[in-house]
C-alpha cells in the first residue's frame, strides 16, 4: 500500500444509515475496528439504499473506495473512520 494523506479527523462510525457519514465527501476512507469482535460495515448511497457490506475483524484496518455522496456506517461505534487520499 502507498502512502496516505489524512484529510480529516478519525471519528466513530454511525451505527445506522441515519447516522452514516460521507466523510466530508472523500472517495477513500480508512476504517479500523478498535474492538475485538467482527463488525459489519455498510456503504449506502445518498438515497439510503445499501450498496454493499463487509465484515471487519477486531483490530483490522481497511481502506474503502466510494463515491463522494456514498455514506458509511457500522454495526458498532468501535469502528472508526478517517477520510484519506491514497498516494503512490
Amino acid at each position: 500500500m502507498g502512502a496516505l494523506r489524512v484529510l480529516g479527523t478519525e471519528t466513530a462510525c454511525g451505527t445506522t444509515v441515519g447516522a452514516a457519514s460521507t466523510f466530508d465527501g472523500s472517495t477513500d476512507v480508512r476504517l479500523i475496528n478498535v474492538g475485538t469482535t467482527v463488525r459489519l460495515i455498510t456503504v449506502a448511497n445518498a438515497a439510503d439504499a445499501t450498496l454493499g457490506t463487509l465484515s471487519l475483524a477486531g483490530g483490522e484496518t481497511v481502506i474503502i473506495k466510494k463515491k463522494t455522496t456514498d455514506q458509511v456506517f457500522a454495526a458498532n461505534a468501535e469502528v472508526k473512520g478517517t477520510a484519506v487520499l491514497t498516494e503512490g
